[in-house]
């Protein structure tokens, strides 16, 4: 099994791309979903002790309230990532079990290099898009301010930085070049295994 990595920035659109993978019935393995599963379930204790438990309204995560915590004090991101991000592995390793006899899965994550889980992949697949359309897309998905999106967006590495790591780049600017781009990595990634 090979384990493809795939990764970009806020707003870039690899979600899409993941869905693409999942057309394909391949296994696929959503890090932001995960994460929002654990926060609301295993990990609701560890992140109240965190951040109070008022972080929790009527049981759910204060999803607005915790990113504008973190986002504004890498202290407290770093805190919640070393309790997430753990989390989220010991997830994985089940889904790998879980899918032992899939020739690949796809392991979709905006930090992927960040977190050093780029050394786990056997591909790394690169969703990037202009920065105009990146925080566009954010607004209108989020409901986020410009001055949010950027804060976020200094907190990951650079498409650059993360190009020179990657085997192959979708520049996701117009939907259909990106199809095109998705099926040729497609058929590439299926004749190699």
């Amino acid at each position: 099994m090979k384990i493809i990595g795939l990764t970009g920035g806020i707003g870039s659109g690899k979600t899409s791309i993941l869905n693409l993978f999942k057309k394909k019935n391949i296994s696929c393995f959503n890090t932001d979903f995960i994460a929002k599963q654990l926060m609301a379930n295993e990990l609701k204790e560890k992140i109240k002790t965190l951040f109070g438990t008022d972080i929790y309204k009527r049981g759910k995560l204060n999803r607005k309230k915790i990113s504008k915590i973190v986002f504004n004090d890498i202290e407290k991101l770093n805190k919640l990532n070393s309790i997430v991000h753990p989390a989220v592995r010991k997830n994985f390793r089940d889904f790998i079990k879980s899918n032992k006899k899939a020739k690949f899965i796809v392991y979709e994550t905006a930090l992927l290099f960040e977190t050093g889980f780029n050394k786990e992949c056997d591909i790394i697949i690169l969703v990037i898009a202009p920065l105009k359309k990146r925080i566009k897309r954010i607004i209108k998905r989020d409901g986020l301010l410009k001055s949010e999106i950027t804060r976020r967006i200094r907190h990951q590495w650079s498409d650059e930085k993360k190009a020179d790591l990657s085997d192959y780049i979708i520049n996701n600017d117009n939907w259909r070049n990106t199809l095109i781009e998705f099926d040729k990595i497609f058929n590439k990634l299926n004749l190699s295994y």
